[in-house]
């Protein structure tokens, strides 16, 4: 049996949930309302992440990226080719490339995103001739609450 057919719609509902939790902290604090959370082949958490790049002044702590490296730190291991990794905004050709690089088995991700998406919107990382690894992505899990917490996140800090 195929690892995405063993996981139900209702399990990525689940899991988007937690994503939004980090998000939602994380704009709490003052950055862009993005979290992940990179679940192990055993369908538990193997790792989260929060947007952190204001709070430790690093262009490169988006969401996704802290999750992989936290979750490379607890395998030991680089190859996270058993693993699925949940957020909410659909990732930036920086970290998508950390994903194809790392070769998450799975990515399912809830808000599109028009400016820099690199899994489907604005470019095609995983389906490009750059790419040497298939990467499962599924997109639109939990859409719209994923998109009004971005969106009143930007009003209000437009407001500040």
């Amino acid at each position: 049996m195929n690892y995405l057919e063993e996981i139900d719609f209702e399990l990525h509902w689940f899991w988007m949930d937690r994503a939004i939790a980090l998000a939602k902290q994380a704009g709490s604090q003052g950055e862009i309302p993005v979290g992940a959370i990179m679940i192990g082949a055993d369908r538990q958490i193997l790792a989260t992440g929060e947007n952190r790049k204001e709070r430790d002044l690093d262009p490169t702590a988006h969401a996704e990226i802290l999750a992989l490296r936290n979750a490379a730190k607890i395998l030991q291991d680089w190859h996270l080719h058993q693993t699925t990794l949940y957020i909410t905004l659909e990732p930036c050709p920086m970290c998508a490339g950390a994903i194809m690089q790392s070769r998450v088995k799975t990515l399912v991700y809830g808000a599109s995103d028009p400016k820099t998406g690199a899994i489907h919107t604005v470019i095609n990382l995983p389906h490009s001739s750059a790419s040497f690894h298939k990467l499962e992505a599924i997109a639109g899990i939990r859409e719209r609450e994923c998109q009004e917490l971005l969106q009143t996140w930007f009003q209000n800090h437009r407001k500040n």
